[in-house]
């Protein structure tokens, strides 16, 4: 089985263009963001920004958790129509103070299907020393993701919507500096077990108990398919659904 999971860890990552010793799975987005939200070390005032699209499980799961710390969730409005990637961001900035610690941001909305320029607000961030989680349950197969080139923090994206894999199959991508503190909301045997990786991150997230690995072990599979049949497709299916739209 992990050699198996490595496999799709390997193929995931070059698609996504990252390193596949980064990536862990899990079976949805939401499950991924608290296993952040709940690792991180933040003190009472301190300030979570986020645009008013982001998705309301996802929102909620902010707001249960800086009630009881302490931290304080700022949903900052963009304004409807968007009408250049500079106002978005102007938008966003107008939100950002001196106890913001963290900017969670979709890179593409599931409200409003709006893309995000987050390579842009990651620059910005880091800029300012302020950490970034993207949240890219609809981006992989619908539009082209390069971890490496966006620079955020955390990624965490679904591969069964646009990509098209088994129902449950997503991911989580952290940077490397923050793999040592970033726990997981359920331990199980962790370096104690049989997972035969270095690495404490995957060693830790990788297996629990009778967890079901079976859809990531489709990605290898997926990804082929996606690239064969699908990616060709994806610039005729945009401007089709264009030409309906307008």
């Amino acid at each position: 089985m992990y050699r198996h999971l490595k496999e799709s860890r390997i193929s995931l990552s070059k698609y996504l263009g990252c390193n596949g010793d980064d990536i862990v799975f899990f079976q949805n987005p939401t499950t991924a963001i608290s296993n952040i939200i709940y690792s991180l070390k933040l003190d009472p005032g301190d300030e979570i920004l986020m645009s008013d699209h982001e998705y309301g499980a996802v929102v909620r799961a902010w707001e249960k958790w800086s009630k009881k710390v302490g931290v304080k969730v700022i949903e900052q409005p963009i304004g409807l129509p968007v009408s250049t990637k500079e106002k978005l961001i102007e938008d966003l900035s107008k939100g950002i103070t001196k106890r913001t610690k963290v900017i969670f941001i979709s890179h593409i909305s599931s409200a409003t299907a709006l893309e995000f320029p987050v390579k842009d607000i990651c620059d910005l961030a880091k800029s300012k020393k302020i950490m970034t989680i993207v949240d890219g349950a609809h981006a992989p197969g619908q539009v082209d993701v390069n971890l490496n080139h966006i620079h955020c923090d955390f990624y965490i994206g679904a591969c069964h919507k646009w990509l098209c894999a088994p129902k449950g199959t997503s991911f989580l991508f952290a940077q490397k500096k923050h793999q040592k503190w970033l726990n997981p909301l359920i331990f199980s045997w962790g370096k104690y077990g049989d997972d035969p990786s270095s690495s404490i991150f995957l060693q830790e997230f990788q297996y629990q108990g009778t967890r079901d690995m079976s859809s990531f072990l489709t990605l290898p599979k997926v990804i082929e398919f996606f690239n064969d049949y699908i990616k060709g497709r994806r610039e005729s299916c945009s401007k089709i659904i264009k030409k309906v739209v307008l």
